[in-house]
């Protein structure tokens, strides 16, 4: 009978680890469409953006220090100076209004674990958590 329930367990630990394994990947793939269809512009293909005028996404310092803001950041945008790897950026970053909860979960974790970040990743209770503390600016974009 213990045998039984061992091999249970490990079918079921199996099972589970594989659904997780999936549902990662996919929220990878996900993240990635969301980046390329809204942040990528500016911040490139590549997460080092434009020059000095929009803060690099690769290597970034801020997406480890400010985690707490991030999905703010994305929603609302951001219109004060920031510094990212020790270099002030005073540019203004708009919200993207038409973003829901999970892409906004998902765009966190692809840039998360891009572009040679491994921070890890952020649940969706988190980026919850986080939006409704944040404060929205007055300037926002679609």
């Amino acid at each position: 009978m213990k045998r039984k329930n061992k091999v249970i367990l490990a079918f079921l630990v199996l099972a589970f680890s594989t659904i997780l394994h999936s549902c990662r990947n996919d929220m990878y793939s996900d993240g990635k469409w969301v980046y390329e269809q809204k942040c990528q512009t500016c911040h490139q293909a590549d997460g080092q953006s434009l020059a000095l005028l929009i803060p690099p996404l690769a290597g970034s310092d801020f997406l480890v220090k400010h985690k707490n803001r991030i999905a703010c950041i994305i929603k609302y945008g951001i219109e004060e100076p920031i510094i990212v790897n020790g270099q002030e950026y005073n540019g203004i970053m708009y919200g993207v209004d038409d973003i829901n909860e999970i892409d906004i979960t998902n765009v966190i974790n692809y840039i998360n674990n891009s572009f040679g970040n491994s921070n890890g990743f952020t649940s969706l209770e988190e980026v919850q958590s986080s939006l409704q503390v944040c404060e929205e600016p007055k300037k926002s974009i679609k």
